[in-house]
């Protein structure tokens, strides 16, 4: 077998592992997905009649809040998830399985191979999730089958970035509960963005902060593809570059950390 075969099926085998972690311990993924369920409903139902007024256009209202503020939710599900992974991959640095794994037979990129697909269906179930629960309370969504095989795409990419982001928190955390903190600004980032409301309502310094951070052309991508109003070009371009960016950052301190201990 080639070192590629061995890379690939030991990653298999992390991949499983990571699998029945979650299936043994559905608590930390229900407690992941909750919190933008909670978010959703909260503004939806509280601040939607209000926030949709603001919005302008000829409806407004609740209705017309809830078709802006899911792309916001989903963005939210994703930087939630990826907490989890920040932990999981904590414990394993400082319980010392990873110093077990070390001597035995395996690839040792498929330490960290496992954590990220794993992370990556979890995430992947908790977005089918929230927008399972946005269509039940009146989200209406007018993509097409290609808009959303490219919002899968979309998706991926930016749960790919900010997997590998949050395992480097995890590798460099010294102990769960740091790894459990590290990670929370990018909940919020959604706030700070077009997630909730559009960047042009805020004040100065915040709105370029806003409107030039990541999770915007994220946010926004994923609001045309859902929309069906045709994906701005540069947005989808910043999606991409900003994904592939954090990726690389991610894997590069994840890399050199892992290697280190």
């Amino acid at each position: 077998m080639s070192t590629m075969t061995y890379a690939l099926t030991d990653s298999a085998t992390m991949l499983r592992r990571q699998l029945k972690h979650m299936a043994r311990y559905p608590s930390l993924t229900f407690m992941l997905i909750a919190m933008p369920v909670v978010f959703l409903l909260l503004f939806v139902y509280v601040f939607g009649g209000t926030l949709g007024d603001g919005l302008g256009g000829p409806s407004g209202g609740r209705e017309a809040y809830i078709g802006y503020v899911v792309p916001g939710i989903l963005m939210m599900t994703i930087a939630g998830a990826v907490q989890g992974t920040s932990i999981s991959v904590a414990m394993d640095m400082t319980e010392g399985i990873v110093d077990r794994f070390r001597t035995m037979a395996i690839a040792r990129v498929s330490v960290l191979t496992g954590h990220v697909l794993g992370s990556m269906i979890q995430i992947l179930l908790g977005l089918v999730v929230v927008l399972g629960i946005a269509l039940a309370i009146g989200y209406r969504p007018n993509a097409g089958p290609a808009d959303w095989l490219a919002l899968l795409g979309v998706f991926a990419l930016i749960a790919f970035a900010l997997t590998w982001l949050t395992v480097a928190a995890g590798i460099s955390a010294k102990s769960a509960e740091t790894a459990s903190n590290t990670p929370m600004p990018l909940m919020f980032m959604p706030f700070i963005g077009s997630g909730f409301v559009p960047t042009d309502s805020m004040p100065g310094a915040m709105q370029w902060f806003a409107d030039y951070q990541p999770f915007t052309p994220w946010i926004e991508a994923t609001r045309g593809l859902l929309d069906d109003t045709g994906t701005d070009g540069t947005d989808l371009a910043l999606t991409v570059a900003w994904a592939a960016a954090i990726a690389l950052l991610g894997y590069l301190i994840a890399r050199a950390k892992f290697n280190k201990r």
